[in-house]
């Protein structure tokens, strides 16, 4: 399984954000949309970073209510882990694994053309799993 199979399945769309939003604009959104992770872009969707969940969580922390009023480039992770559609589940897990995060973006020619979650690649690697387990179960009633 790909991620090009993922992104067929659950669609390319992705909430995005521009660097100079304010970071109470991006954790509304991120409310609003019951998400984990805003990819932030410029203009033509070329990934300029993330803006995560934790990343919300270390600024609020450090910065108590302050925070609020800083632009997303000041709390974002600028350098972002990417993914392209033939990368494999199994590579994507790996990534994200080492690198401890939860949100891969995707990207085709450079820019912005979907998001891979933990969730996806989790369903994805049950679903593998469950269909090789109906297959030999299949295999060896017919033995």
């Amino acid at each position: 399984m790909t991620v090009k199979a993922i992104l067929e399945a659950k669609g390319h769309a992705v909430v995005t954000l521009g660097p100079n939003a304010k970071l109470a604009e991006a954790i509304q959104l991120l409310a609003d949309r019951r998400i984990g992770a805003l990819v932030i872009t410029n203009g033509d969707r070329k990934i300029v970073g993330i803006l995560s969940e934790r990343d919300v969580v270390r600024v609020v922390a450090k910065e108590g209510a302050a925070a609020l009023e800083l632009p997303v480039r000041a709390v974002m992770t600028p350098k972002v882990k990417i993914c392209n559609a033939n990368h494999t589940v199994n590579e994507v897990m790996e990534i994200m694994t080492n690198g401890r995060f939860r949100h891969l973006p995707v990207e085709k020619d450079g820019l912005l053309d979907g998001i891979i979650s933990i969730g996806d690649v989790v369903k994805r690697r049950i679903e593998t799993v469950e269909r090789e387990a109906e297959q030999i179960k299949a295999y060896i009633a017919t033995a």
